[in-house]
């Protein structure tokens, strides 16, 4: 088999039947999930966007009493619903997903650094929703098997410098296995695979959530423990448990058109989100703050995982009804890991080569190698590990939100988007547009400082609270940097007036005439039919 037919093989299909009739620069930038998702896909409605969002819990005590703890969760999801709002409109509007949007404030070739950052930490995530997926696989094996448990003890072969054990690696690969068919399905087709997590993983919850109040003797010593720390010590702890809430969302605000592409109208991708962000996560929290907050009263320590808590139950001969709830409760655990990954981001790097699917396939391979089962040791270095990583995604989410609703107004010519014409709307200097990486940058270097200092360097205090509000900061900086640079220097499509509609439809009826006359179209650009890409 020769090159060339080896490089066939390992293309995807295509629906021109293959690259044949393709210019390098459209395998470049176009594949068949990269397009605007046609019609038949657009089947999310309001209900599968608001099951999306009742399916995680996560808050970290840090010697808050659980009502403040609570009001951090309100707040932070509350804060962040609109930004996820206003990330995915031009996906709902448009039907494109995020690697192609990122086109519009990047550059058709510029936005491939914020395709691989964003690739990068779909990986790492999914390897977290691994790790965590394993731990509830242990839960349920333990519950059924109880000498599951001796592996770790008698049949260990995995050295201490590899983070895990033969046990718990073992219920890693397993749940790993399990998620690999939830890849296979394209996004428009799993949305009923979120609708069951709504379902099942809310009564799994509240049965945890009275199985443990039971189990500390009512409520009452629960709600009457007091904070720990208090006076300026408790104000920061807040802000930066609120900015956990925030950064743990940081990913799904920059990847928001994803999901949203596949929005029935523009409508279902709006409140239904605005609404559900923070009702659904403050309802579910409050669960996991109460369940933590138990495991004090009941064990004496603070608990932070509600799996690992799950699996104290299963500890000194627990009865067959105590293995069953602890079984069916890690059951639906599981559940709610699977189908997280946001998988469209790997594609857009390699689209001649990779789509959906195997982007899906490349992040599970990356997040087994990563050893996550380390980021997950404590619950601080985890969320440090999730503010290290928001000051970069919050700059790049701050350039497109103010390229699409400040600079741009609504206006898109999609058409541009797979091309490279060097009077494009998106071709801006050989492909990069310079605003908006001086304006991402200027969003990192704000918090470089309090960045050194988590790393446990010494920094001033008022850096460190920067950082401590990496979010906002990043993402305040980058927005106002970007809007003074295009106000300077506008660049094509910027528009006065606020209105969602695609301009490349217009464009090609009038010189459509001409074009065919010509029968030129012998540069590189990328010739999209006005079917595929109209909306």
């Amino acid at each position: 088999m020769g090159l060339h037919q080896l490089i066939s093989k390992l293309e995807v299909s295509r629906q021109d039947g293959g690259s044949g009739n393709s210019s390098y620069s459209q395998q470049f930038l176009t594949n068949d999930d990269l397009l605007p998702v046609p019609p038949e896909n657009r089947s999310w409605a309001a209900w599968n966007f608001v099951a999306l969002w009742m399916i995680v819990s996560s808050m970290v005590q840090l010697g808050m009493s659980w009502w403040q703890a609570w009001i951090c969760v309100w707040i932070g999801y509350g804060v962040v619903a609109p930004f996820i709002v206003l990330s995915a409109r031009p996906g709902a509007v448009f039907h494109i997903t995020f690697p192609v949007v990122a086109r519009t404030s990047f550059g058709v070739y510029g936005s491939l650094w914020c395709v691989f950052n964003r690739g990068a930490m779909a990986c790492i995530w999914y390897g977290v929703q691994a790790s965590i997926g394993g731990d509830c696989v242990r839960a349920l094996l333990r519950a059924m098997w109880p000498s599951v448990n001796d592996i770790s003890l008698s049949e260990n072969t995995l050295p201490a410098s590899s983070g895990t054990t033969t046990r718990d690696f073992m219920c890693f690969f397993l749940f790993w296995l399990i998620s690999l068919p939830a890849i296979w399905f394209p996004i428009h087709k799993i949305r009923h695979l979120f609708t069951i997590k709504a379902v099942v993983v809310p009564i799994a919850g509240i049965t945890f959530f009275v199985w443990c109040i039971a189990k500390a003797h009512g409520v009452g010593p629960i709600i009457h423990q007091p904070a720990k720390i208090h006076g300026s010590t408790l104000s920061w702890a807040m802000v930066s448990s609120l900015m956990s809430c925030i950064s743990n969302m940081a990913t799904l605000v920059t990847n928001a058109p994803d999901f949203a592409s596949r929005a029935k109208s523009p409508s279902a991708a709006g409140l239904p989100q605005l609404l559900s962000v923070p009702l659904g996560f403050s309802i579910v929290s409050f669960i996991g703050i109460i369940v933590s907050s138990s495991s004090e009263t009941i064990y004496g320590e603070a608990i932070w995982s509600p799996v690992d808590l799950l699996e104290k139950f299963l500890d000194h001969s627990p009865s067959h009804a105590t293995r069953f709830g602890v079984w069916f409760i890690a059951d639906a655990f599981i559940i709610a890991q699977l189908g997280s990954v946001p998988r469209p981001v790997t594609l857009a790097l390699f689209p001649r080569f990779i789509n959906i699917r195997r982007g899906g396939f490349i992040a599970a391979i990356v997040g087994i190698c990563m050893l996550p089962w380390n980021l997950l040791k404590s619950s601080n270095s985890f969320t440090s590990y999730l503010s290290a990583y928001s000051v970069f995604l919050s700059s790049i989410a701050g350039v497109m939100i103010t390229d699409y609703w400040v600079i741009r107004k609504g206006h898109y010519r999609v058409k541009d988007l797979y091309s490279t014409r060097r009077d494009g709307w998106y071709w801006y200097t050989y492909g990069i547009n310079f605003r908006a990486y001086a304006a991402y940058i200027a969003g990192i270097l704000i918090n470089v400082v309090g960045f050194a200092g988590a790393t446990g360097r010494v920094v001033p205090v008022a850096a460190t609270h920067i950082y401590e509000m990496s979010f906002f900061t990043g993402f305040g900086v980058s927005s106002l940097v970007y809007w003074t640079l295009n106000y300077l220097f506008p660049v094509p499509g910027a528009s006065s007036r606020f209105e969602e509609r695609d301009e490349s439809t217009e464009d090609e009826e009038v010189t459509q005439d001409v074009d065919t006359k010509s029968n030129t179209g012998k540069d590189d650009s990328t010739n999209v039919s006005v079917h595929s890409i109209s909306v």
